[in-house]
């Protein structure tokens, strides 16, 4: 194979002109909005009048770090740019001063009046950890006067809940919209809000989106992984905003989760940790019971952090290193409707329990430098190292599974400026990511299937698979970016950011399926003989490896106006550019084009070829992804505990550049289906003939592929006005602070609509002589022209836009946040969603639409998010230094897709019918840990901690029947019911950890 050939690749960057753009930027004296950066504001009064000329001071108690402003003449202040933690605000005026501690949370826009000789405004009592874990009393500030649907997950809740991975973005579940979404055999796990899938949100750490520009999962390296994107322990605390954001965010049209990570502090701490669960800490599934054993299961995940100052109030450093080792259990069972008693019992014993291996090292490391007031100059370093066996279970044996090599390396230099009334915040980053997924077993598949009773018209189930896998991709993105924001609050009411971003990054995308030959057997026909074998061998003058260098730009300017005491607007305009030259300057070849351009079957049909047809020249960066966001907030009582807030806005996102590349990789390898007639395979055509044992043999495959060269293959080709995905999204909504007792309680209520247009899909470009999509006349479903290639070469496979989502939802909230002096904290987070999609599973991630001509404007309910869900998490100080929480999770069934041939009188009329699966609820789980804490009476402390996850053991069942029935057959019994045992992880799972924080 001459892959490692195509691996070698130019990765020269123009580092020089970066680097000056970036010098340039930083001379200037600008001042930046920072998506992470706190920002405290109000007014000082002393003796009933504005007190202008005080000076107001923050002091990070932590770090040091000080920031001072001059009070305006009407007495108003602002200060920006504040890491989030824990600060003491001095006012200093006329001889007197006063100061108070408070909390800054993560991007967080906090109002504060203040008075000289005592402060004006109580702040709602609490008490924050800060990041070296030294307790400072102060109160948690409450951001109530923002447009945004937004919700902060603390750092407490982080360290309390219980939760069996150390993803820290596990808990954004508890926002209200958001889902963090497990595989069913636990072999990935993304975020994902609403409608729309995981590829939609954008995740920012410390201000820099951590975008996946190739493959999906949203954010880089979680595509088909259980890994963590970041160490949990170098996480402080982060926002979750999953409507109308401010224009500082970009490639996003779902949610946006905002991440501060961890900084050292002015004294040396550290911690270790530990914990593991095994299978003989878990409930066996349904499949273990049968089988009278357990798969084995070994988690352990550990790690240590480190931090302190290396010059005081000056340089500090920061260190975190997390690892996982998994054994994951997993189960090959043959499909509900097979009966695999009859099979022989070589290939029987394949069923049963087994494991797949995971392992990933992560590393992060910080340099905090503050050489003055005015400047704070942050590098940060993060490498993940992850390895695992996946694509094992269900029908797939551990020989026919993935190793997965999936690595990252990101590196952050941030510069932030102050002075009187600027703020500037730069950042240069270095990524470089690596997907790729191998076969496990270098050999030919052999893939056992039978004749699906539900569905001949699909003609086969496979029953169980052996030998090498067909998943071969090398994928990723490397190289630099640049970003600035500046903030200017010289303007009385008014706070103006802007802010620019430019990134040169390199694309690549290589894919093969299957690299080694696929042999087919139907179990009720031979075991010996394949009907059908499948092979690919590598097309002269086609290119397999895809690589781009790819430009991104982006510019936004915003407004947010203190109208009155009453009324805030937030009036921002965004507008961003992408490059791609793999897609701009794809040409498809004369002899293909002379093709199409004389393929009578498509000169009358339902699109035009020249569409698709690329010149080199005529295709233009999509230019149109202007992005006007209003929103507003009005304090009815000026005390910020009763807030009506909205707005509207529209956000693009980004094409996939694993989507894009199919034009290249998608006909690089010339695709042979040899098929061989039996009874229960008929076959027709060129590529059926009878069975020669030598195509048994690598040298037999070669020789037919000699001898029946094919000259194109399958083409796939993209419109030439494709554009970019995005979002509009509009929300109304109230916010209180209720006092209850003693205790101040959050809630909040939202209606949110969101509209999401122009997804990309592909569908079947091949036509019938008249120019239809089905083959009888008439015909709504079924007898696709897959059979009608373009001549002399393959099928036609068009991508285009067409997917659209719609969602309404009502957003609750209710949280009464942890204080050390109430001991308690609750929270909760409930959804109703009413989502549809034009595609069929759209929010599953498929793109392909095969069954008809295109999507339409017919829409489906979505299959990707359940109507109702209720997440309830607490904490609980139960004295002596124990603690004990819960999470409890409800949600009714997610509907399934489901094609429904039972209402129509023949199968050339079926249609997509989705259900729901009988039951109220579809998912439920309850979580608890408790935790006890050994102080020794020194800087030293031990923990243990116990996690009993889902405690009750309840079966969240995943298999059900959604065949309703032939044509003029009554409704099967058992449609939308279980027809399977395969459940949602996990079982009843117990986890110790042990852990010492000095």
């Amino acid at each position: 194979m001459t892959y490692a050939l195509l691996r070698s690749r130019s990765t020269s960057r123009s580092l020089l002109s970066v680097a000056l753009a970036g010098c340039l930027a930083l001379a200037a004296p600008a001042a930046l909005a920072q998506s992470t950066a706190a920002t405290i504001r109000g007014q000082v009064m002393a003796d009933s009048a504005p007190a202008a000329g005080a000076r107001v001071t923050a002091i990070n108690t932590a770090t040091g770090l000080s920031r001072s402003v001059t009070v305006g003449a009407n007495g108003a202040y602002n200060l920006a740019g504040l890491p989030p933690g824990t600060y003491r605000i001095q006012v200093e005026a006329n001889g007197q001063s006063s100061s108070q501690n408070v909390v800054l949370a993560v991007g967080q826009t906090a109002t504060l009046n203040l008075g000289v000789g005592g402060m004006a405004e109580s702040a709602p009592a609490g008490e924050a950890t800060d990041l070296d874990a030294v307790r400072v009393t102060a109160a948690a500030l409450v951001e109530t006067r923002t447009s945004e649907i937004a919700t902060y997950v603390s750092q407490r809740q982080i360290e309390a809940l219980p939760q069996s991975s150390r993803n820290f973005l596990a808990f954004a579940d508890t926002v209200p919209g958001m889902v963090f979404v497990n595989s069913p055999n636990g072999s990935e796990s993304q975020l994902r809000s609403g409608a729309q899938g995981a590829n939609n949100i954008n995740v920012f750490i410390d201000g820099v989106g951590q975008k996946n520009y190739v493959t999906p999962g949203g954010i880089t390296g979680q595509d088909d992984s259980r890994g963590n994107p970041f160490p949990q322990s170098a996480i402080g605390e982060y926002k979750v905003i999953t409507s109308n954001y401010k224009a500082e965010y970009d490639q996003i049209s779902s949610a946006a989760v905002t991440a501060v990570t961890r900084s050292g502090t002015n004294d040396f701490s550290g911690s270790f940790f530990w914990d593991r669960t095994s299978d003989e800490w878990r409930a066996a599934t349904l499949q273990e019971q049968a089988a009278g054993e357990k798969s084995p299961e070994v988690t352990e995940q550990y790690g240590a952090t480190i931090g302190g100052p290396i010059i005081r109030d000056v340089l500090h450093f920061f260190v975190a290193y997390e690892a996982k080792d998994f054994v994951v259990p997993q189960f090959v069972r043959p499909p509900a409707v097979f009966d695999a008693s009859g099979l022989p019992g070589d290939l029987r014993s394949f069923y049963g329990p087994t494991s797949s291996p995971f392992r990933q090292d992560i590393y992060f490391a910080k340099l905090s430098f503050q050489p003055g007031e005015s400047h704070l100059v942050e590098l940060s370093t993060r490498v993940r190292d992850e390895s695992s066996l996946s694509g094992i279970g269900g029908i797939n044996t551990p020989g026919f599974g993935t190793d997965l090599i999936n690595d990252e390396t990101r590196v952050d230099l941030r510069y932030q400026f102050s002075s009187t009334n600027w703020l500037n915040d730069a950042h240069i980053t270095f990524e470089d990511t690596s997907y790729n997924p191998v076969p496990i077993t270098a050999s030919p598949g052999f893939r056992y299937t039978i004749v699906d009773p539900n569905n001949p018209a699909n003609l086969t189930l496979g029953v169980l698979n052996l030998g090498g896998g067909p998943n071969f991709q090398d994928k990723g993105q490397k190289g630099l970016g640049f970003q600035n924001d500046l903030t200017f609050f010289g303007f009385e009411g008014h706070t103006i950011k802007m802010g620019v971003k430019y990134k040169d990054v390199e694309l690549r995308a290589f894919q093969q399926s299957p690299p080694f030959p696929q042999y087919f057997f139907d179990v009720n026909e031979s075991l010996a003989q394949p009907y059908r074998i499948e092979y690919t061998t590598p097309r002269t003058g086609r290119q397999p490896f895809v690589q781009s260098d790819n430009t991104q730009f982006g510019i936004y300017i915003q407004d947010d106006w203190e109208v009155n005491d009453r009324l805030t607007l937030n009036l921002g305009l965004r507008w961003d550019y992408e490059k791609s030259p793999s897609y701009l300057d794809y040409r498809v070849n004369d002899d293909l084009a002379a093709a199409l351009r004389g393929w009578t079957n498509i000169q009358n049909t339902d699109y035009d070829i020249e569409d698709f047809i690329s010149s080199g020249s005529n295709r233009k960066a999509f230019k149109g992804a202007w992005q006007p966001r209003v929103g507003f907030s009005y304090d009815l009582n000026a005390d910020q505990r009763h807030v009506i807030f909205g707005g509207a806005g529209r956000a693009y996102d980004r094409n996939l550049f694993d989507i894009m590349a199919r034009e290249f990789y998608g006909g690089a390898f010339t695709t042979y289906q040899l098929n061989f007639p039996t009874a229960l395979h008929p076959c027709a055509g060129n590529n059926c003939l009878s069975f020669d044992p030598a195509l048994l043999t690598p040298e037999g495959l070669a020789a037919y592929a000699a001898a029946n060269p094919v000259s194109g293959g399958e083409i796939n080709l993209i419109n030439n006005d494709l554009k970019t995905p995005y979002s509009d999204q509009f929300s109304l909504g109230m916010r209180n602070v209720v006092t209850l007792g003693e205790h101040d309680w959050n809630t909040s209520v939202t209606l949110a609509h969101i509209r999401s247009r122009d997804g990309i899909y592909f569908r079947l470009g091949n036509r019938y002589p008249d120019g239809s999509f089905h083959q009888n006349p008439g015909a709504t479903y079924g007898g696709a022209p897959f059979n009608q290639p373009i001549p002399g070469y393959g099928s036609l496979i068009l991508g285009d836009n067409g997917i659209n989502y719609n969602l309404n939802s009502l957003l609750v909230s209710v949280d009464k946040p942890f204080t050390r002096d109430s001991g308690w904290g609750i929270n909760l987070a409930y959804t109703y969603s009413d989502a549809e999609e034009n595609r069929p599973d759209a929010s599953n991630g498929e793109t392909y639409v095969f069954d008809f001509p295109r999507v339409g404007t017919e829409y489906f309910i979505s299959t990707g998010i359940p109507r109702h869900r209720l997440v309830l998490s607490g904490i609980y100080d139960l004295g002596w230094d124990v603690t004990f929480s819960s999470k409890l999770v409800l949600s009714t069934h997610r509907p399934r897709e489901a094609t429904n041939c039972n209402a129509v009188s023949s199968r050339d009329f079926c249609f997509y019918d989705p259900f729901i699966p009988d039951g109220s609820i579809g998912f439920k789980q309850f979580d608890m840990a408790l935790e006890k804490v050994f102080d020794t009476g020194t800087d030293l402390s031990f923990r243990v901690r116990g996690d009993l996850l889902n405690a009750f053991n309840w079966r969240n069942y995943n298999q059900f029947e959604g065949f309703r029935g032939d044509p003029g057959d009554p409704q099967r019994e058992n449609f939308a019911g279980r027809n399977g045992n395969e459940i949602l992880l996990p079982t009843r799972t117990f986890k110790l950890t042990f852990g010492i924080n000095w």
